[in-house]
């Protein structure tokens, strides 16, 4: 068989597939995604952020403690309007959207380096309802939200640690 036969056997092949895949996608946000669509978009969505997240980002802050306690006040105003005052329980807004609001306590958004969780804090992710805070919020800001997250992760509250309620 010559070898512009075989390659028009394939593309042919490829279309075809293609097209049944964009037969099986729906773009509305009421019904959930199935498992190969969440996969790869979670897979690139991972490696983008990874690749994004190797440079400019600046020095965390060296009181984790003062930088969490400061996070949380932060979090109330600018986070617990979708994803819940504490970080797990979606609001109505949060719920609305599409995809829904992360569990940040959940095992996929703790796997995240710090590095990783302020970029996605600063840039936001596009068409995912993950606004941008870097343009509102300074960067000291958004480490201390980076740290406040990862109390969610431990079950540790920064009100408690100094005994205040």
């Amino acid at each position: 068989m010559r070898p512009w036969v075989v390659l028009i056997i394939v593309l042919l092949a490829g279309a075809v597939v293609l097209i049944l895949a964009f037969t099986q996608v729906e773009l509305d946000a009421i019904q959930k995604p199935g498992r190969v669509e969440t996969f790869l978009a979670t897979a690139v969505k991972r490696i983008l952020i990874y690749r994004s997240s190797r440079s400019g980002i600046p020095a965390p802050p060296a009181d984790l403690q003062g930088s969490a306690k400061e996070g949380e006040t932060t979090f109330g105003t600018d986070c617990s309007m979708c994803h819940g005052a504490d970080g797990r329980t979606p609001t109505d807004t949060g719920r609305w959207m599409y995809p829904r609001a992360s569990d940040l306590t959940s095992t996929a958004v703790q796997a995240y380096s710090d590095r990783e969780l302020f970029w996605i804090i600063k840039n936001g992710i596009r068409l995912s309802g993950m606004p941008a805070f870097g343009k509102v919020e300074p960067d000291d800001h958004i480490w201390c939200l980076v740290d406040y997250l990862r109390t969610l992760r431990s079950g540790i509250n920064p009100k408690s640690e100094t005994g205040s309620q």
